[in-house]
Order: C-alpha cells, then sequence, then structure tokens
C-alpha cells in the first residue's frame, strides 16, 4: 500500500487520482460520518457511515485506524488495506498503520511552502479565512517530526502533477523490489 500525507494543498489528493488513472492504484476508501459532499458518491468517494454505525464498526475492531478531524470521524478499514492500494492519511493515521502494518506501506510524506498552499488554495476557491484556518491548524498537524516513519520525502513546490505521480509511483515499485 501507498501512503500519503500531506498538508491542505499538497497535492495528495490529485497526485492520487493520476496514480488511481495513469498507474492502475485502486483507492482506499475510507469510512467518515461526515455528510457526503455535493457530487460525492458512498462506496466510490467515501464509505459515508451514521456515527453510530462508525461508532459500532470501531467497536467491533474493524478498522486499522481511526481520527477525528473537524468534527467527524474518519476510518481505514483492515479489509481494504491490501493490494496495490493508495491511501491518504494524517500523520497520527500514517503512525498507527506503519505500526500495525509492519513493513507493508511505503511511507510519503508531501512537503510545500505554505505560500504556495495557499495560492493553491486560491485558485481552488477556498475563502481566505478558510485559507487562514487551514494553514494555521496544518502548520501545527502536519509537522514532519510528528511522524515516526517516512520512507520518502517528495517536494511538490514546483514540479507538475504528472511529474509528481511518476516519481512517487517509480519509488513505489523500487521500494517494493528491495522488500521482497
Amino acid at each position: 500500500m501507498l501512503v500519503m500525507v500531506g498538508a491542505s494543498a499538497s497535492g495528495k489528493t490529485e497526485i492520487a487520482k493520476i496514480l488511481i488513472n495513469d498507474y492502475r492504484y485502486q483507492k482506499m476508501i475510507t469510512y467518515t460520518t461526515r455528510p457526503a459532499r455535493e457530487g460525492e458518491i458512498n462506496g466510490v468517494d467515501y464509505h459515508f457511515l451514521t456515527e453510530e454505525a462508525f461508532q459500532m464498526q470501531r467497536n467491533n475492531r474493524e478498522f486499522l485506524e481511526t481520527v477525528e478531524y473537524n468534527g467527524y470521524h474518519y476510518g481505514t478499514a483492515f479489509s481494504d488495506t491490501f493490494g496495490q492500494k493508495v491511501l491518504i492519511v494524517d500523520p497520527k493515521g500514517a503512525n498507527v498503520l506503519h505500526e500495525k502494518l509492519n513493513g507493508l506501506a511505503v511511507f510519503f510524506y508531501l512537503e510545500t511552502p505554505e505560500a504556495i498552499r495557499a495560492d493553491r488554495m486560491k485558485t481552488r476557491g477556498d475563502a481566505e479565512a478558510t485559507i487562514t484556518e487551514r494553514i494555521n491548524k496544518d502548520r501545527l498537524r502536519f509537522k514532519r517530526e510528528s511522524l515516526n516513519h517516512i520512507d520518502y520525502i517528495v517536494d511538490t513546490a514546483e514540479a507538475t502533477l504528472q511529474t509528481l505521480a511518476k516519481t512517487i509511483h517509480d519509488l513505489y515499485m523500487s521500494h517494493k523490489k528491495k522488500t521482497i
């Protein structure tokens, strides 16, 4: 499994889409209690659950890791963790995955300067207040030092998304060959 960690607007979601479309990775569909946004499809973007259903699955130990973010719960199911999949998590989730998967995942930290991330958020239409809030929260939440393990650090500031996806794919495949 390929795991990406990066702050808001670091490119992780767009890179994941390219890995899925061009390199035949499968998207790891995680579970959440947040409501679906316009255009999101249950079972494609997320598995949308009620708070009660999520807690029941957590109590049944069906999740490899869970996290609360912006008042909603998110979780990764044990049953979904195998194969050439791509997953985006925060540092807390990455730490749990590294501990529980014991070398079965390759971890990428996507690093991007705050000013570039803010510009990307403006370009995609985020409100100024939202951008400031996310930058401030991410400054604390996505410190590289908070990760217990990183296989590769990728600077997403200058390269195109296609180039970044190819770089990540090549590093992932090379890493897998070393561990076989």
